[in-house]
């Protein structure tokens, strides 16, 4: 191990992640192109993108196949498991980024072998990963096949329920995404962990 920096992300992971990006960024673009669109000037014509989103959804759930199992097989799983003190370490991590980062202090959860995530990362990347993802996957799948989702869901319509749901999980994944970029430009440089992610080396500050 170099002295400055620390071996983190195996092929598998970097693969898998760049995968992750390009999938995600084209659901996100068909699909506020299918919801927000005018029928007239339609940023991708409406059934294309639906195509598009369907095909891009289900490679996106093979992907995620090959992630779920990639944990389960190696020590990588390890990283999303929460441990009891979860709660105190999040508000300490809160405050670093709050105010701490600003006044030069050095973080409280430092990367190391052992851990790539800090308290905040972990706890984020749990509930999108296991939590909002499979619901838009699970959503997404009933409304390719809406014969499957029950006529009404507490006295309204299970398809209308379905969707909002899909939504809801889809912005939730689209805001992670975005507030993960920004997040990735604090680090040794505003580069460095993007490097990483290429090379599977982050770098210490």
């Amino acid at each position: 191990m170099s002295e400055e920096r620390i071996y983190q992300y195996p092929v598998w992971i970097r693969l898998w992640h760049m995968a992750n990006a390009i999938l995600c960024l084209i659901l996100i673009l068909t699909g506020l192109s299918m919801q927000f669109s005018d029928p007239k000037y339609p940023l991708i014509r409406f059934d294309i993108s639906v195509s598009i989103h369907n095909i891009t959804g289900i490679l996106l759930i093979c992907n995620y196949i090959f992630y779920f199992t990639g944990n389960l097989a190696t020590v990588n799983g390890r990283q999303y498991k929460l441990n009891s003190g979860i709660w105190k370490q999040l508000m300490i991590q809160f405050r670093y980024y709050l105010i701490g980062i600003f006044k030069g202090e050095s973080a409280p959860f430092p990367i190391t072998e052992e851990r790539k995530f800090n308290p905040l990362q972990q706890f984020t990347y749990v509930v999108t990963m296991y939590g909002f993802v499979p619901v838009a996957f699970i959503t997404g799948i009933a409304l390719m096949f809406p014969d499957i989702i029950p006529t009404t869901v507490f006295a309204k319509s299970g398809l209308h329920a379905t969707d909002l749901l899909h939504v809801f999980a889809g912005f939730c994944i689209s805001m992670f995404m975005f507030i993960h970029i920004y997040f990735c430009t604090i680090g040794k440089s505003p580069v460095s962990n993007f490097k990483s992610i290429i090379n599977g080396y982050h770098e210490l500050h």
